[in-house]
């Protein structure tokens, strides 16, 4: 990982290139992303930055989290995200207090988005694996629904782990990789990336560099 952002998924739009082509895009808002501690490989074992961002009222965070913001003279933030930096990246311009800018990516940069998706609750095999279900005629009594056989007879006598069965669906960490940047506003503080990402309105995503793209 490399040094990222920590942003709110707003929704999603549209822009208009020069040839006059829709571009979708997701509206990711971007608060400033505050320094609360560094940590160096000689103190810690590795290199990491930790930020915060968003407000929470003093009341709302423990004594040892409060103690930890002052620390860094910051205002309490709605969190706290760590990224390990590269060996040997520069790290010079932050320090506790500083804010990480916006400007660290630029428009056609490629990045990964990671975000909580959706929750959906408990659902069905039909739905959460896209099961084809059973016959709809010819003796189906209630299977239409059903997912089927889900073990064996006598050897070995159990499900095994990992079998796709109903359960909760959504609500689980998901990365969306090569996700081009549309736009950078850091008046408004506002990123503009093309596609979709991952969670609901309202949530929080990071925004980090593309692994592949730097692999490439």
């Amino acid at each position: 990982m490399s040094l990222s952002l920590v942003g709110k998924k707003i929704g999603m739009s549209r822009v208009f290139n020069e040839e006059g082509k829709s571009i979708p895009v997701t509206v990711l808002a971007v608060s400033p992303n505050r320094v609360t501690q560094l940590k160096t490989a000689v103190k810690d074992g590795y290199n990491s930055v930790q930020v915060t961002a968003g407000s929470r009222r003093p009341n709302r965070v423990t004594k040892s989290m409060a103690g930890h913001f002052a620390k860094a003279n910051v205002e309490p933030g709605l969190g706290l995200w760590e990224f390990r930096l590269d060996e040997g990246e520069a790290s010079n311009e932050l320090e506790p207090g500083s804010e990480v800018p916006i400007d660290i990516f630029e428009a056609g940069q490629l990045v990964d988005v990671s975000g909580t998706t959706i929750g959906r609750g408990f659902a069905g095999g039909v739905r959460r694996w896209g099961f084809g279900g059973g016959r709809a005629s010819h003796g189906a009594s209630l299977t239409h629904r059903a997912h089927g056989s889900t073990g064996h007879c006598q050897e070995p006598g159990r499900v095994f782990p990992g079998k796709k069965m109903a359960g909760q669906m959504g609500n689980v960490t998901r990365t969306q990789q090569n996700l081009e940047v549309i736009r950078v506003d850091a008046d408004k503080k506002v990123l503009l990336i093309k596609g979709s990402v991952p969670g609901p309105r309202g949530r929080e995503v990071l925004i980090s560099p593309s692994v592949k793209a730097k692999k490439g």
